[in-house]
């Protein structure tokens, strides 16, 4: 039985049949797509970001700044970067043409002060999120509009 299977392997493999005969099709790649927000026609014409994508945009812009300084870092061997390195990335990573996107940056790296910014980034991306778009005032302070909703807690004795 074993020469029989490896010579209709063989011949499977020279005449480019057998395999697709025997499994089929290979599946169809699966596709997801995800649809933009529906803004109204004076969200749409508005240079501010809309309450209820605050949250998002704040995530974004703390993921680029993450990306952006690590980058930097990476450069030099994983040091802490010199204040000029850092206040260089933090103004290069607002200032990407992301229109509204960039003028949050602008706005949270101004607020907070460019060496805050950089010791959050160097306690880690969720320090760094938290301090732009947390607290009680942030964009995804809990009960807002577009922030993520809380956590459920365990019941606790």
């Amino acid at each position: 039985m074993r020469p029989a299977l490896a010579a209709w392997l063989a011949l499977s493999l020279l005449l480019g049949t057998g395999a697709q005969e025997a499994c089929g099709d290979p599946p169809a790649a699966r596709s997801q797509s995800v649809a933009a927000p529906q803004l109204s026609p004076e969200e749409q014409l508005s240079p501010h970001m809309p309450e209820s994508l605050r949250c998002d945009a704040c995530q974004a812009i703390a993921f680029q700044i993450e990306e952006q300084l690590s980058r930097a870092e990476q450069k030099v061997g994983r040091k802490a970067l010199k204040e000029s390195d850092y206040m260089e990335v933090l103004e290069r990573s607002c200032s990407q043409g992301w229109e509204r996107l960039s003028k949050m940056c602008h706005g949270y790296v101004g607020e907070r002060g460019e060496a805050q910014v950089y010791e959050a980034h160097r306690r880690g991306p969720a320090a760094l999120r938290e301090l732009l778009c947390g607290g009680d005032k942030g964009p995804c302070a809990r009960g807002k509009a577009g922030a993520a909703p809380a956590k459920a807690r365990q019941n606790e004795l």
